[in-house]
């Protein structure tokens, strides 16, 4: 069963059931490419604007009471279930994402008009004082907010809170340090744990820096900045009505054209999230390596065992959780070099890759927020040291005989270092031999743990 809509463009043929208009559907007919809608952090995002929107215009008597409260309770009604079946517009679309725009505002109207009695517009109600244009940039900004603050900082501060306490758990527990992933200087377990903290503690400050950008909303500038077709306290007025909304604190863009015309600051964010995926790279391949083996690798530690390894080779078990999120960190770089391409389209007064940079954005954001706290629960809290695999060789360690330089000199020590590696000897018992120093005063020197 069918219906017909109608838009500038003339006559549509509607699925009966369905919430959206014309433009919907010309959207739907027009972009089947990736049979993937707009990501649901944006749509809620959308809805919630829709919602401010009517709220503002209400509030500055440029929409009549009944239909602004008809616009705001769809909103409402739409949160509160599951809208995601009524916003089908594939991610690949006008640039500007106007399909989705549209979409929203056929969805909001029919859906308002249906429950209240009121004959509410699409464009002349629901889309009043705004544009495609300042709509789906403010859209991109609230979205990003929202699952940053839900998600991803949270997931930040909680694998922060569990390296902490695992490096607390292995202070004073001494390994191998590796440079070249060659043997180098001892280090502490902790140490090296300190390290990925202070990695994600340093991202999380510089990527809540960067909402600081992301609060700033275009809403107001309208089609090219100018703000034309509405009130000079929308922007202000919007904003308000947003943050008493959402919880939050959004503010309008001190120039407004610079937000329609650029994406830089969702640029900006990504470059943010591409650090956070380089850090969790990092993390993900020190455990891997140091659980290699565990025979014929470092076999350092043990990660606790989620699953079977192999079809193939019964008892073998992977690091899963570290692969996993190395392949998240390699999603979200490939999501950064899309989201800086789709900035560079920003053609005079319009960014149109606008929907594309939503869509990596977000899925950015919410891949980091998982996969971080996968790997803080399922692979950093969990494992274990082998200490018999990081004693045998840490007291085998020809680099040890680094802290004797200042006292032998550089090439003497070389020689004792090369010895002792060739014959497979400590190198406290090759110093002995090759130096007049005392065997007290040698184990001083070259006790692991006093090196950390």
């Amino acid at each position: 069963m069918s219906r017909i809509e109608r838009d500038s463009l003339g006559e549509v043929e509607v699925p009966q059931e369905a919430l959206y208009g014309a433009q919907t559907q010309r959207a739907i007919n027009n972009f089947a490419i990736a049979n993937r809608s707009m990501p649901k952090a944006f749509i809620e995002a959308l809805i919630h604007i829709k919602m401010a929107a009517a709220a503002a215009n209400k509030s500055l008597a440029t929409l009549e009471d009944t239909i602004a409260d008809a616009i705001i309770d769809a909103c409402q009604h739409l949160l509160a279930d599951d809208y995601m079946q009524h916003f089908p517009v594939d991610v690949f679309q006008t640039g500007s994402g106007t399909s989705t725009n549209m979409n929203a505002n056929e969805v909001i109207a029919r859906l308002a008009s249906q429950r209240s009695g009121e004959v509410v517009n699409a464009n002349d109600h629901v889309n009043y004082g705004q544009s495609s244009n300042d709509v789906i940039p403010t859209a991109i900004h609230v979205a990003a907010v929202m699952q940053t603050e839900q998600a991803l900082l949270p997931a930040l501060e909680h694998a922060s809170t569990v390296i902490s306490d695992k490096a607390r758990d292995l202070a004073g527990v001494v390994k191998t340090g590796r440079t070249h992933l060659m043997d180098a200087m001892p280090v502490q377990f902790s140490q090296s744990l300190t390290t990925w903290q202070h990695q994600l503690d340093d991202n999380r400050q510089q990527l809540t820096q960067q909402l600081a950008r992301i609060r700033q909303l275009p809403m107001g500038g309208t089609a090219v900045g100018t703000g034309v077709n509405t009130h000079k306290e929308f922007a202000k007025t919007f904003n308000q009505k947003l943050n008493q909304q959402l919880g939050t604190e959004f503010s309008p863009s001190p120039h407004l054209f610079t937000y329609i015309a650029s994406q830089d600051a969702a640029v900006a964010l990504s470059g943010s999230l591409k650090t956070i995926a380089v850090s969790q790279m990092k993390i993900a391949n020190d455990l891997r390596w140091m659980n290699s083996g565990p025979l014929a690798g470092l076999g350092e530690i043990e990660l606790q065992a989620l699953q079977p390894g192999s079809s193939i080779m019964p008892g073998k078990v992977n690091p899963v959780i570290p692969e996993a999120a190395a392949m998240v960190s390699a999603q979200v770089m490939g999501n950064d070099v899309t989201i800086a391409i789709a900035g560079q389209s920003g053609n005079f007064e319009l960014n149109v890759m606008l929907p594309v940079i939503a869509d990596n954005l977000l899925a950015s954001i919410a891949l980091l927020g998982n996969s971080l706290t996968a790997l803080a629960d399922d692979a950093i809290a969990g494992f274990s040291v082998r200490h018999e695999m990081v004693q045998a060789p840490l007291a085998k360690n020809p680099i040890l005989v680094t802290a004797l330089n200042p006292i032998i000199g550089y090439a003497k020590a070389a020689d004792i270092a090369k010895q002792a590696y060739k014959e497979g000897r400590p190198v406290i018992d090759v110093a002995l031999e090759q130096t007049d120093m005392k065997k007290d005063e040698l184990e001083r020197l070259l006790n692991p743990a006093t090196l950390t």
